[in-house]
């Protein structure tokens, strides 16, 4: 080969490596500034700039298309948050002093009423508080959906928390004649102490509730990754064909219907356990009672 032939192959090697580096600047820039849009995306202070029209930044000009649109959506999705956040707010507190009013006049009703007027002004009191108990259930689920009530989970033993739930209701199960047993526990897991404690007196009030004779027992049993609380009892059982739907918001099974209740304790359960990594699940064979697992991770 001459040297003229050589010095032109050299020349076009070099002008095939430079324009290799060229277009690997050219596209580490483009992920850089990618990288940098959706930094921005994720802080929520994006902003869309001008790009031109090659064929490479049309990918970028879509990408902001897609971020402008997704942080409008975030600010409007924020906006119904704080609407929900105000409307249970509201009715939290346009509700509570008319309930409290009612069972107070319930109250000196009953007092002075003749006593063939004590049936009605009992039932009256207990609707009341029916009624009292299904606004609180429906703000507290509410809440939770909205994300206005945000858990707050952090490591510590489940022992305290049980052993308070079970002392709350004790006295009811005596009255009923069930043995309301707690085993001991040293077991710790990753939990909102006050959410988990609602949780756990949701299944304890269900099981003693539902339970006409027997016991009602709270036990633990840690795993790997989780740690199991179960509230077991040895009432009536359920049907198969209602396992499925017991979480449902405002379901209540056919052993449920002559019983105090809105349908609404087994939903709050699944949303607290779901709202700090863990979930419920409910084990029954009729006649032969029910138990109810609450799963709450180990870290």
């Amino acid at each position: 080969m001459t040297r003229a032939g050589c010095g032109l192959l050299a020349l076009l090697l070099l002008a095939l490596a430079a324009l290799f580096l060229w277009d690997r600047w050219r596209m580490r820039r483009l992920l850089r500034r990618l990288d940098q849009m959706l930094d921005e995306a994720a802080r929520g202070d994006f902003r869309q700039e001008a790009f031109d029209e090659t064929l490479l930044s049309a990918v970028e000009t879509r990408l902001a298309h897609y971020l402008s649109a997704s942080a409008i959506s975030a600010r409007n999705l924020q906006e119904e948050r704080d609407k929900i956040k105000s409307l249970i707010a509201d009715i939290s507190h346009q509700t509570k002093t008319p309930i409290a009013n009612v069972l107070l006049y319930t109250q000196l009703l009953e007092e002075a009423a003749p006593a063939d007027c004590q049936a009605y002004t009992a039932a009256l009191g207990e609707q009341a508080a029916k009624l009292q108990s299904l606004i609180e259930a429906l703000v507290k689920t509410s809440r939770l959906e909205a994300g206005v009530l945000v858990l707050q989970p952090r490591p510590g033993p489940l022992g305290p928390m049980l052993e308070e739930a079970a002392s709350q209701f004790a006295p009811r199960a005596a009255e009923k004649g069930l043995a309301l047993i707690l085993e001991p526990c040293g077991a710790e897991a990753v939990f909102d102490p006050k959410w988990t404690a609602e949780a756990v007196c949701n299944l304890i009030d269900n099981a003693v509730k539902y339970t006409p004779a027997g016991s009602v027992t709270v036990s633990v049993r840690a795993y790997e990754l989780f740690v199991r609380v179960d509230v077991e009892d040895t009432g009536p059982g359920i049907p198969e064909e209602e396992l499925a739907k017991l979480f449902q918001r405002f379901y209540r099974g056919g052993a449920a219907s002559g019983a105090e209740g809105v349908g609404v304790g087994l939903y709050l359960v699944r949303q607290i356990a779901q709202g700090q990594g863990g979930y419920v699940k409910a084990f029954s064979r009729p006649g032969r009672g029910a138990k109810f697992s609450l799963f709450l991770p180990r870290s």
